[in-house]
């Protein structure tokens, strides 16, 4: 059996949970999720628990069995205390700001592009203290969407191997290239 799929999930207090054919619905303190599943996946509560199960030893059951044990665990997490991504954005003249609800980025482009957050999303943006460099903060009870939405605002301004200037996740590492070398005194130049 999938040592995944076979974990019960924890269900804590506030959490309630239909489970219909083909579809489970948890409601929580920070809202309600929807999710699809299999038809043939098996899934039921015992007390504060909730249980996944698979019909069969195939092959198509056992995959299934723990996708749908994760996918309802991040459903629980997200509902009690929800998801954020970190963003960083590193560069000289880059900037950040909130207007309204919409995100307006400023990454060395000849104009802000305006990002407006996917329902269920909120944007914090600010300037971390110490360093002066401005951040990002993608939240949401939705882990799918939180990150999709964050590889978005990636994707603006990717950042680049030569100066590390861009958008990255917060402890994101780039490799560093070198760049030109012996700019001054090549060898082989004219005399």
């Amino acid at each position: 059996m999938s040592r995944i799929g076979r974990r019960p999930i924890p269900v804590p207090a506030g959490v309630d949970i239909k489970i219909n054919t083909g579809e489970v619905v948890i409601r929580g303190p920070k809202g309600t999720l929807t999710q699809a599943v299999h038809a043939e996946m098996i899934i039921k509560q015992a007390g504060a628990e909730l249980l996944v199960d698979r019909p069969s030893d195939t092959k198509t059951h056992r995959s299934l069995h723990g996708l749908t044990r994760t996918l309802l665990a991040n459903m629980v997490e997200g509902v009690t205390s929800g998801y954020s991504r970190t963003l960083d954005v590193q560069g000289v003249g880059y900037r950040t700001a909130l207007n309204g609800k919409n995100l307006t980025v400023s990454v060395g482009y000849s104009h802000g592009i305006e990002v407006p957050p996917p329902p269920g999303i909120e944007f914090e943006a600010g300037v971390e203290q110490g360093t002066r460099l401005p951040f990002i903060i993608v939240k949401g009870i939705d882990k799918q969407l939180v990150g999709q939405t964050a590889a978005r605002i990636r994707a603006l301004r990717k950042p680049e191997p030569y100066k590390g200037k861009g958008i990255r996740y917060r402890g994101e590492e780039i490799r560093r290239k070198a760049g030109k070398s012996g700019k001054a005194g090549a060898k082989g130049g004219k005399k």
